[in-house]
Order: structure tokens, then sequence, then C-alpha cells
């Protein structure tokens, strides 16, 4: 099978025009139009409604169920519960891989968490099962609930986020402080934060014998389909899985939960399709969040205001039954330049449903963090905190010395100041009014975020009307991948955008792997970069082979792929058309599989990462203390840029998020029950259109070699990592009041 090097040229060039056009969402109009099926929209014929009924409490067990009285209300088909259920292949407490988490399936009566699932209600109706699982009337044995971070001892977890040491270290951190002439010392908290997708986890499975067809949102396919069928003890291939859009993810829906495998046990149990969706509420608990933390700081600098030291520490949480730890202080990685540089973990046990990946796990609580610190330091060094920033960002990847793939922090951080006018502001905080006295505030905050990339496969064909088709099993959450991707796919067939049959969304397509760490339009890009190249290539040996072609001995010379037809790579006006190739070869179509994966030994060599800057301006009322985003510039570098259009949106969406993150997002648990007291849009706080300023975004020309073919990198998440450190940093400067616990609220500010 033909395979494009990660590091080098295909073989025969090709030359398109598609990449980096701003081209318009291809499903746009679907979605203007309400045409775009969601999972939910599906309703197979006989389909019954599935309802959850969820634990009240946080900990202890379920003593009884009324379910006669449940299966008595008009509509109820059955009621699944511990003793009423099919039986799995498998114990969903064991994890047969690292990214299997346990979930609740209804395998005991034990209740680990708040709003985990106890029973779920099956009706012909949806209000039926919805008053089925009101009338079941739980009753409880319940224990005490373990809540917030100081909810019983700390330990260090084995590893941090997928995989990362829990502790690294390079120099001497304790004689870097005590020789440093300014230190500081601070402690920063952030809460815990739940996805809330506008689209909720919803799923509609049909059995039929052991084969399964599943409509459900994902962000992995494959990952899927391996966990349903090791789940329920079929092979993968009679598990087809549609998830043509997503209503956003944001990390939650990339891996099975419980409630979707409920859906499907659900069916089983009854022999018909049924549909289980989750209410806005239910996602406060089993479908994963982000987990709160508790981070010390301390730094020191010489007389230079150079870093001699930096010291970052986390405690984070996880829940008492698996095992998942947000790896904020690993934020401190990858920034700063200091001769010793620390990050540590420890953890506790709480009850909580285990907290999981969300949009930047670790680098959106780290960086708020480390930004804060930073201009912490600088204010103690008396250094403008821009300034600081340029005298101290990092050149090599600080903990293991190797050499950024690309180096445009810089630029990031020039074109940035000048757009925004960073020039101006004032080095003394509470110095800047405008016309109606309200207190103004300019901060800054760095943003990064690795170059990840994962394995695909891809599907390329050049059909005998010269048109081509592309197929990769891949995911859009609403980024704009099928977009994207499709423009990827017509540039690697030579072909304008119109004439590739671009197919994607479903379990059966070639592997595209998870989307996920801002890495699918890398990682699926490649392989259907290197499927064009595949195809391509093949379509060339028939012409260059064929003596009646005038293509024929082309040879080492090569040939050119443009706009539907071949040419010497010597010689332009020699050349054909797809169409007449393979007419003349008697072929309906010439197909190739091509895939993508990281480059080991550029990964070996180099540390790969988008780089960004975030200037921010607030407004603050003097006396009531209410804060007001006025606006913000973010200038970014990450790599080549597919979608112009589609990338700014991406990264203003981020920036938005860490604006969220500073100001307004929030869950609060009652220390009393472990439960979620504000588990709803109206009460747990994200901006809305009036909230979010004039947003400004530069990409920053950037061209890394080294990362992978196309020299793309993500744009998903770094937009939240330098965001919210700059919001919270204009605020200090607008106010002189350094908060240190996020969200920040108004009382903070005024006492």
């Amino acid at each position: 099978m033909p395979e494009l090097s990660l590091t080098s040229a295909p073989a025969h060039l090709r030359h398109g025009s598609n990449i980096g056009q701003p081209l318009t969402r291809r499903d746009g109009i679907l979605k203007v139009k309400g045409q775009a099926t969601y999972a939910a929209d599906n309703h197979p014929a006989g389909m019954l409604f599935a309802v959850m009924a969820v634990s009240s409490i946080a900990r202890g067990r379920v003593t009884s169920l009324d379910v006669d009285a449940a299966k008595r209300h008009p509509g109820v088909v059955d009621v699944m519960t511990p003793d009423r259920r099919p039986q799995l292949a498998i114990d969903p407490e064991i994890k047969t891989n690292p990214f299997v988490f346990r979930i609740e399936v209804l395998q005991s009566d034990e209740v680990r968490y708040a709003n985990q699932p106890i029973a779920v209600v099956i009706a012909v109706t949806l209000e039926a099962a919805t008053e089925g699982a009101a009338l079941l009337a739980p009753r409880y044995e319940t224990l005490s609930a373990r809540v917030g971070l100081d909810a019983g001892d700390s330990f260090v977890p084995p590893v941090v986020g997928v995989g990362n040491p829990a502790e690294n270290h390079r120099g001497d951190v304790e004689a870097g402080l005590a020789s440093a002439e300014k230190r500081i010392e601070a402690t920063y908290e952030t809460p815990p934060q739940y996805h809330n997708a506008m689209e909720p986890h919803a799923i509609v499975a049909v059995w039929d014998g052991d084969s399964l067809s599943i409509d459900m949102p994902t962000q992995g396919l494959m990952l899927s389909v391996a966990r349903i069928a090791e789940l329920f003890g079929i092979a993968p291939d009679k598990i087809r899985i549609r998830s043509p859009f997503l209503g956003g993810g944001f990390g939650s829906k990339g891996l099975m939960a419980g409630p979707p495998v409920l859906g499907i046990m659900a069916a089983k149990l009854v022999g018909k399709p049924v549909k289980l969706v989750l209410r806005r509420e239910q996602m406060y608990g089993p479908v994963g969040h982000r987990a709160p933390t508790r981070q010390r700081l301390r730094m020191g600098t010489d007389g230079e205001g150079r870093l001699t030291a930096l010291d970052h520490h986390a405690r984070t949480v996880s829940s008492t039954f698996d095992d998942f730890y947000e790896p904020a202080a690993d934020a401190s990685h990858t920034l700063y330049a200091s001769p010793a540089i620390r990050t540590s973990h420890d953890a506790v046990r709480v009850d909580t449903g285990t907290p999981l990946f969300m949009r930047a796990p670790g680098e959106a609580t780290g960086s708020i963090a480390l930004e804060s610190a930073i201009d912490e330091m600088a204010w103690a060094c008396g250094i403008d905190p821009l300034a600081f920033r340029l005298k101290n960002y990092a050149e090599v990847e600080p903990i293991t010395g190797k050499p950024f793939s690309s180096k445009a922090l810089r630029a990031c951080y020039e074109q940035g100041a000048a757009r925004f006018g960073w020039a101006r502001r004032s080095l003394q905080p509470r110095q800047m009014r405008d016309d109606a006295g309200l207190l103004v505030g300019w901060g800054i905050g760095t943003a990064t975020f690795p170059a990840l990339m994962f394995q695909a496969e891809a599907r390329a064909a050049i059909r005998r009307d010269g048109s081509g088709a592309m197929e990769i099993g891949a995911h859009d959450m609403g980024q704009g991948a099928w977009t994207a991707l499709a423009q990827i796919a017509a540039d690697g067939l030579g072909l304008d955008i119109d004439r590739v049959a671009f197919k994607a969304g479903t379990s059966d397509l070639p592997d595209a792997g998870i989307a996920g760490g801002s890495a699918h339009t890398a990682t699926a890009g490649a392989a259907i970069h290197s499927a064009g190249a595949a195809v391509i290539a093949k379509l060339a040996d028939l012409a260059t082979n064929d003596e009646r072609s005038p293509l024929f001995g082309a040879g080492n010379a090569g040939v050119i792929a443009r706009d539907g037809r071949l040419f010497r790579r010597d010689d332009e006006s020699r050349g054909e058309s797809y169409a007449e190739i393979l007419a003349r070869a008697g072929l309906a179509e010439v197909e190739a599989r091509g895939t993508g994966a990281p480059n080991p030994a550029a990964m070996e060599e180099y540390a790969m990462h988008a780089h960004g800057a975030v200037f921010a301006e607030v407004k603050v009322d003097p006396e009531l203390g209410q804060i007001r985003v006025t606006r913000m510039v973010g200038a970014f570098a990450a790599g080549r840029i597919v979608n112009p259009h589609l990338v700014k949106s991406q990264l203003f969406g981020g920036m938005i998020w860490g604006m969220s993150f500073a100001l307004h997002e929030e869950a609060i648990t009652d220390r009393r029950s472990g439960r979620i007291m504000n588990a709803n849009l109206g009460e747990y706080h994200i901006p809305v259109n009036a909230d979010v300023p004039p947003l400004d975004v530069i990409t920053v020309e950037e061209h890394d070699p080294h990362v992978n073919a196309l020299g793309i990198k993500g744009v998903g998440e770094i937009g939240i990592t330098g965001s919210a450190g700059a919001v919270a940093n204009a605020v200090w400067h607008a106010t002189g009041v350094r908060v240190r616990r996020f969200p920040i609220k108004i009382e903070e500010l005024l006492t």
C-alpha cells in the first residue's frame, strides 16, 4: 500500500489551490435549514423512549425502587434495574486499555456520585418514560459525601493526563529561589467545569440479531466500536455507528460513557429500537468534566529580571473508583526559560463522576495560574509584562531541552501588541479610565498547545468521469472538518473541491482516529494527503507505462496533477485528463489507501507546539465592581492554515472560552449532599452574546517543516490558554486587586 513520508514531498507533485481558501462550510446550508440530522433526530419504526433515573445522593446505596408503580403507568413498557438488565460480556469495571474508563451501567446498587444512573424506564413516549422514572421514588442508605480539594488525604498519582509523569524537574529549584533577587509565591484555584455542549449525549440503538446499528454523537468512531464490541461480546464488524454531525463535544464525546451503553442495553432488553437522550442536568456526572485545581507557583528572578527558578505544584481530584488527573502543572513545561523548573501534582479522591478530558485539559487550568504568576513576577521586578515575557520566553522546551520545531512566538507577541496598541499601557495598575469613569485594564497571556497527531487511514479514488472520491471515518463537531478535510482531499486529488465526493462520519469507513487534542485536521488530513498521493501515483503509472499516452516514458521526470489532468513535470505541454487515462485503460476507477501517523524521528528531535499571544481590555465599575471585557486581540502561529475562515472561528471560540474561564464558569457543589447546585444553563454561567467583546485574530505566518507533511497544527484549544490569563491580568491592571480564585467575582474586587 503506497504511503507518504510525513517529512518529504510526494513523488508526484500536486499543485492545488483549495488549501488556504476561506471557503464557507459545506454543511452550513443544511444546518441553517434544520436539515442536518443529529443523533436524536432519528426515529426508526417501532422506536421506544428510554429515560434514566439518577441518584440524588453522592455516596451510599439504593435500598428500594418502586418498580411496580413505574410499570403501572400508562405507556411504560419496562424498567431496567441492577436486578433486571441484559448481561454484559465483560465487567465494565475492567480497564482493558488506557482509554477505557469505568462506567455505571446498573452493575450494582452502589451509588458513587450524584446524578449516577440507577435505573432506566422504557416507554412508548418520552413523557411516559419521564413520568415512570419519577414514580420509582428511590430510597437510599446514605453516607457522608467527600467533596472538594481537602476531602481526604492527598497522594501522588502514578501519572497525570495521558500517561505523563506526575513530577518533572530540571535543575535545582530551591537553589534558584535562594539566589533570586526577587521572588513570588502565590496560590490559585480553579473550579470544576462541565462541557455543556449544545447537543446533549444521545443514542438511538437498533439490534438486528447480533448486529447493532447506532446513531450517536462521538469524537471517536472506532474507539466506540471497540468498546461496544467488548462490552456486548460481538464482532466489531457487526456494529455500525452513524455520527455525521455533533453539536459540540469538547472531549466529553471522545470515549464511551455509561448513558449510551444503557441505551444499547435497553434496546436489547425490549427487543426494539430505543432512543435515550440526556437531560441537561444529567450531563453533570456520568459524562466527564474538568476537575478543580489548587496551584502553588513559586518564581525567582535575577537582577535583570530573568527567571532563576519556576516551581509549579497542582492539586486536583479524581473519583473514588477511577483515575484521571488534570495535568495542570504541565503548562509550565513549555513556555518560559529557567535554569531550574519543577512541576508536580498531588490529588485527593472525592464522590464525583470521573473527571475526563475537557477542552485544553491541563493547559487551560494550568495556564491561567502560570500567566497570572508571570504577571505578578513582572510587577515585582518593575518590568512591563510583555517585556518580561519577551525576556523570558523559551527558545527550547525547558524540561526536555528539545528545540521547538518552529519559532514564531516572538512574532505573535509583536504583531498582537502592535494591533492592540500595547505601547500605550500604563505600568502601574488603576491608572487608566475611560470617559465614563470606568477603570480600564490591559492584560496579556501567552498561548500554547502541543501539536499532536494520531494515526488514521483514508481511501481515495479517481473515477472514469474524471471526478474523485475520498472516504474517511472523520468527525465534525462543528469545527468545520467536513470543509477543511475536503479541501485537503481536493488538493491531494488535483481537483476542484466541487469535483470531489467526500464521505465521512460512519464507522464502516477507514479509521480517522479520534477528534481530540486539536489533532484531527493534522491526523485525518495526513491520511487523506497520503491516499491522494497514492491514487495519483497509480494513475500516473497507468499513463507513463502506456505507449498511447503523451506521458509515456516520463519515468524519473514524474508528473504533476492539476485540474483533473496529469502533466509532465519537465514539459507541461504534454498531458492528458484523468478521464482519458482511465477510459483507455478500460477502468471504472482507480483507488488507493493512505495512512497518516506522527514521525517518530521528528518527535524525538523536536518539541512541537502551536503558540500565540492574547491581549485583553476590561472595564470595571469602580463602585459596583462589575467587569466587562471590551476587546481582545489574539495572534496565533498554528502552522499551515487550511481554511482561514474556519480557523478564525475556532480561535474566536477559544478566546471566548478563555474569557468564560476567567469570569463566568463554575460548578458549585453542595458540600452536604455532594450534588451540583447549578446543573443547568440558567445558573451555570457561560458567556452570551452581550458578554462577548469585539474579537480580532491574527494568524501569524508559520512554516513548520517538521510537524507533518502538510505543516498543520491544531487550533481548537490553543485560544483558551492565553485568553483566560489575559483577562485575569487585565482585571488586576484595572483595579490593582489580584484575584487568585477563579472565576473572578464582583465581591472579591469590592473587598
